[in-house]
């Protein structure tokens, strides 16, 4: 037998959800060749895994890395956390396709206004990623704020009908340029407009090259059981499988959150009975977050700076923005302490203070707060994040003892050197980490092989990869081989960038990218194409 690479001694903890079982993992050619207990040449390359567990490789099925993944490819937050799949283009945002740059890089999490975008297609993206050589596999679906601001610019209304077939054809040459799916954000600004027919259109647009819709629900107050139908009927009427993306948020549409989130579950159950293909995932943090700018309608971002500036300054104009319902209105619901500023570098004294906190500090309301810091950021309007403190922990656990439930960052890959240096978003060195090690050691609630099966087996049917997120016999090696008795998160509300801990050894494609706790110098992803 030819071995590239044995990893010795582990628990094998499959992927499929069965009882873990002791063995050795061979590597070949970037493939998992043989399973059980044998004996290699002299001068194999070994991984030892006595008392640590050999999983499949995590796979991150809601990931915004999109962008950062370009500019640092080494994904240091994913390896630290065993995580070798990252399914980028969620919620309505990303990279591709791209119509205007500087209207664009709004709907794009982690890109400055210094950085450069020189791809516009999907083909073009994934093209540059490939040059990056990442870290971790990567694959993409087409964000529907993309497809917006690509046609219509920055609008808050319906598309027209050729607006719409203008979408459709940047749909269509996306998925044949290798997307996997479309994605939208309807309680994003430039989404907002979007009705349910044109997003059903579009649906049967990708489910014509057999994609999946992952959707950001609408999210409108009050409305806790409508937005969870909306996405089931768009799936049904267009026949195209459904991921609802971070189910929880229903939870801060009504007063009764653990209700709110009771009745999606028992909407997603009973749809797929009824034969709709539904999914969903839940991130980790026990809060939103998002942008500040999320604020502004998209009237109030169009233009140059200059005219964003004087929209800002102006009475008139405030009055007039105050008006507008943004997901930031949404989860604040009338109670501006649940809106924290993370990190404000034109006001480093407001930073991990509550919009209500500034707002009595600097003897204004909490709108004239909000329009002063954006006025003060405008260099990099979008860059500055809030946290909103939005959910119960008891509200959200049965959408994570749901057997179904799958586990996303909603965050982006980032590392604490190099060009990401000093950038953070939540969740990113945290949330396998902390599903692991909350669920299964603290609270006892999931089985360890049950856990693995979330993070492995169950996104990669969802996305509809057949030879990752299982151990066996001819599947990719992507492994994750960690200490069960450890493996949890560092990373805090306020000092998020803390590598995770627990994890020894991650292989991607056969290539050891963490080798005993310690990150090798080589990436092993592949940027995956759908065909």
């Amino acid at each position: 037998m030819n071995v590239d690479l044995l990893i010795r001694g582990g628990t094998v903890v499959d992927g499929t959800g069965s009882e873990p079982y002791r063995a050795d993992v061979a590597v070949h050619q970037g493939r998992i060749a043989q399973i059980g207990e044998f004996e290699v040449p002299p001068g194999t390359a070994t991984l030892e895994a006595e008392g640590l567990v050999v999983a499949p490789g995590f796979i991150d099925i809601h990931s915004h890395s999109d962008f950062t993944l370009v500019v640092d490819p080494r994904a240091v937050s994913s390896i630290t956390q065993g995580v070798t799949f990252e399914l980028v283009g969620n919620c309505g945002h990303g990279c591709a396709p791209i119509g205007n740059p500087d209207i664009a890089r709004s709907n794009i999490y982690g890109c400055s206004a210094s950085h450069e975008i020189p791809w516009r297609s999907v083909d073009e993206y994934l093209s540059c990623l490939e040059e990056r050589q990442p870290a971790v596999n990567v694959a993409t679906l087409v964000p529907n704020g993309n497809l917006r601001l690509a046609v219509t610019g920055l609008v808050d209304r319906a598309s027209t009908a050729g607006e719409l077939r203008q979408m459709q054809q940047l749909l269509s040459q996306g998925m044949e340029e290798g997307a996997f799916g479309y994605s939208t954000g309807l309680e994003y600004a430039p989404e907002r407009g979007c009705t349910a027919e044109e997003v059903t259109e579009l649906c049967r647009t990708s489910s014509r090259y057999r994609g999946f819709y992952a959707t950001h629900t609408r999210n409108l107050p009050g409305e806790a059981r409508e937005t969870i139908a909306e996405a089931i009927d768009t799936s049904a009427t267009a026949g195209i499988p459904l991921q609802i993306s971070h189910i929880s948020v229903v939870a801060r549409l009504i007063e009764d959150g653990r209700f709110a989130v009771e009745q999606a579950l028992q909407q997603v159950d009973s749809a797929n009975r009824r034969g709709v293909d539904v999914g969903f995932d839940m991130h980790t943090r026990l809060f939103g977050t998002t942008n500040l700018s999320a604020v502004l309608p998209p009237w109030a971002l169009a233009g140059e700076r200059q005219e964003i500036a004087e929209r800002l300054r102006s009475a008139a104009t405030r009055r007039e923005l105050r008006k507008y319902h943004s997901i930031i209105t949404a989860l604040a619901r009338s109670d501006w302490s649940r809106i924290v500023v993370y990190a404000c570098r034109a006001f480093p004294e407001y930073s991990r203070r509550s919009i209500a906190e500034i707002a009595e500090a600097r003897g204004t309301d909490p709108f004239d707060a909000i329009y002063d810091i954006l006025l003060a950021e405008l260099d990099d309007l979008h860059s500055l994040m809030v946290i909103a403190l939005a959910y119960r922990e008891s509200d959200l656990r049965m959408a994570f003892a749901h057997p179904e439930c799958m586990i996303g960052s909603d965050a982006t890959a980032l590392a604490p050197d190099g060009p990401l240096v000093g950038s953070s978003f939540h969740g990113a060195y945290t949330w396998a980490a902390w599903f692991f090690r909350h669920f299964v050691r603290e609270v006892g609630m999931i089985s360890t092989q049950e856990a693995v099966r979330r993070l492995t087996s169950l996104p990669a049917r969802r996305i509809g990869l057949t030879d990752r997120g299982v151990i066996r016999t001819g599947a990719r090696a992507d492994l994750a081989v960690f200490d069960a008795a450890t493996f949890g998160e560092c990373g805090t509300t306020f000092e998020p960038n803390q590598v995770a801990r627990g994890m020894v050894h991650v292989i991607v494609n056969g290539i050891v990218s963490l080798r005993d706790g310690q990150l090798t110098t080589a990436r092993g992803g592949q940027v995956l194409r759908h065909h």
